[in-house]
């Protein structure tokens, strides 16, 4: 029998110092299959702190870098020796002007990426699952972490079969920096996979007020983006018919909500060939 003890997933962390960053810091540091290796961040003056004192936790022995690449290179090249399957993994929660290039750099190292940031394009994300599947290292884009939020959108599918009428509101964190959300977007995607049109017109609208009305997608789905401080994430999908409405409702009270779901994906990324888009196709 082997008693040899099973490898810890290293994991890499970057955008360590956020808000979402510091609740995956603490995640893998408290989960017993996993190891901290690595914390990225471009915060001024935080070079070289340890990522544990900073984020109010014992000293982790995990320095703070905003050398993204450089640490990607050390971390792959320290976990080579354990062969095939033990590739480090990368949660990404960063900024949607850097997310590309951060998701290329960690594939192009034989890093397996987890990006949580939004703003990717579908083209983007299109060429990121090609490189991908040439280099055989999986991945994950996850719009929303939440189990919750993926049975929303599964109900948000299959009730765009019944209904010609809906319109999608996401309501976020005014520090926020991409409007409409990818959760968002990725429910209109899944509600379009139907091929139908939505929202067919009846009446010509007088609009004094341009963006009144939200932004409307090519399929006639409409989807408006809130933005206030004292939010956290959350999102409605209403649909229309004559004498009823029906509404589906998702709302984010805390961040370790995220957590079981990124952890989920922590532990099955490595086993993917190419990049997946959206939680449900990890669960």
């Amino acid at each position: 029998m082997d008693n040899t003890p099973a490898q810890k997933i290293p994991v890499v962390v970057a955008g360590a110092l956020g808000r979402m960053g510091a609740e995956v810091v603490k995640t893998i540091y408290s989960a017993r299959d996993c190891e901290l290796v690595g914390a990225i961040d471009n915060s001024p003056g935080k070079e070289g702190l340890d990522i544990g004192t900073e984020l109010g936790m014992e000293e982790l022995g995990v320095t703070v870098t905003s050398d993204f690449e450089g640490l990607l290179c050390s971390v792959s090249q320290s976990v080579s020796k354990y062969g095939p399957g033990s590739e480090a993994v990368l949660v990404d929660f960063t900024h949607p002007s850097v997310v590309y290039e951060h998701t290329r750099a960690a594939i192009a190292y034989g890093v397996s990426p987890i990006i949580g940031t939004t703003g990717l394009s579908t083209n983007q994300i299109t060429e990121l699952k090609e490189f991908s599947s040439k280099a055989s290292i999986g991945g994950a884009v996850i719009p929303n972490f939440s189990i919750g939020m993926v049975l929303l959108q599964q109900a948000a599918a299959a009730a765009a079969s019944f209904y010609d009428n809906a319109e999608l509101t996401e309501l976020h964190h005014n520090q926020k920096a991409d409007a409409p959300s990818g959760t968002c977007i990725k429910t209109a995607e899944l509600m379009e996979e139907l091929g139908k049109s939505f929202n067919e017109n009846e009446v010509d609208e007088a609009i004094s007020l341009v963006g009144a009305r939200g932004g409307s997608r090519q399929s006639g789905l409409r989807i408006h983006s809130i933005r206030l401080p004292g939010l956290v994430a959350h999102q409605e999908v209403m649909f229309g018919a004559i004498g009823e409405t029906y509404t589906l409702r998702h709302d984010t009270i805390d961040r370790k909500a995220y957590m079981p779901g990124m952890l989920l994906t922590v532990r099955k990324v490595r086993k993917l060939k190419s990049l997946v888009y959206g939680l449900e196709r990890i669960i």
